[in-house]
């Protein structure tokens, strides 16, 4: 496997598989799914408290539900139809697919990356919309779009540990997993976001200890949200370089994801101790560097051949 990304997603397939083996088994293993799928949808949970920039806190639990209906409403009402049909009609377009949304994760990641290089910020650019309903719109439907891909990702990996069962239990078991993932990722993003109301609220209670963790919560906030901006962007680049790896392997060019397969190895071997992380670390390091050149050519073609030619 190219990276701990394939190892993750395979986990959250077994768990779907264990979901599938009888109706009453299928919330607990979707439960279990929704911590380990965590962590491939990790640049929504890190990324989408940036969607809340620029609008009044009183907006911000409102957005985090409208983004969280949007994306149940991906899996259930696009994703899982769409994933079921092509599992049964048409199962060789499944991994082309995820391949071109993976390629929209590292084109996403190499935009912002640019961006932040050349001194342009996404945020100042919010703020100046005056109209609240506009922003909140424009807000909301980017989150959307970028959880599209993932819970696609997250929706396949899982169907294709169903094969051969019938069909109400891989439609049951998916929509357990959607609920799960849904839910614990919404969730923490909630709890993110809010975290300065927290704090506030403690920072004015009677208790010193109550009053010393609130007044940490609040000088936090910043920090933790302009490291989880930063981690939404590596997150977009691991993930999407990840899926794109995975995907040369299943059509036989195996070339690029077995050497950091192997350099992963290497490094590992190379230490005493915590092999297992550093291996995953050096494989996550190595489908970034992937998902990053393949989101700098897409720039350069979406921005700068359009550009000369106009000139």
């Amino acid at each position: 496997m190219p990276s701990g990304l394939v190892a993750l997603l395979d986990d959250v397939a077994a768990l779907a598989k264990l979901a599938a083996a009888s109706v009453d088994d299928v919330s607990a293993a979707a439960g279990r799914a929704s911590v380990k799928a965590a962590g491939v949808v990790i640049d929504d949970t890190a990324v989408t408290p940036r969607y809340v920039t620029g609008l009044s806190p009183d907006r911000e639990l409102p957005i985090i539900w409208k983004i969280a209906v949007g994306s149940l409403r991906n899996k259930l009402l696009f994703i899982l139809p769409g994933a079921l049909a092509l599992s049964a009609f048409a199962p060789w377009m499944i991994t082309p697919i995820l391949m071109i949304g993976g390629a929209y994760l590292c084109f996403e990641a190499a935009e912002k990356i640019i961006e932040a290089l050349r001194g342009e910020h996404h945020a100042e650019e919010v703020v100046e919309i005056d109209d609240p309903a506009a922003l909140e719109a424009r807000q909301v439907s980017g989150a959307i779009r970028t959880d599209f891909i993932l819970s696609a990702e997250i929706m396949a990996i899982a169907l294709s540990s169903l094969a051969g069962l019938s069909f109400a239990t891989q439609a049951a078991a998916l929509v357990a997993v959607a609920f799960a993932i849904t839910a614990g990722v919404y969730g923490l993003v909630a709890f993110i976001v809010k975290m300065d109301d927290i704090g506030l609220h403690l920072s004015r209670r009677s208790s010193r200890s109550a009053r010393a963790i609130g007044h940490l919560l609040v000088a936090a906030m910043p920090v933790l949200l302009s490291a989880l901006s930063n981690l939404g962007v590596a997150a977009m680049v691991w993930v999407g370089g990840g899926i794109l790896l995975h995907g040369l392997e299943q059509f036989g060019l195996v070339a690029i994801p077995h050497a950091v397969h192997h350099v992963a190895e290497a490094a590992a071997h190379a230490v005493p101790v915590a092999q297992g992380v550093v291996e995953w670390l050096v494989g996550a390091i190595g489908s970034g560097v992937a998902g990053l050149i393949v989101g700098v050519v897409i720039v350069t073609l979406v921005h700068l051949l359009p550009r000369k030619r106009h000139a």
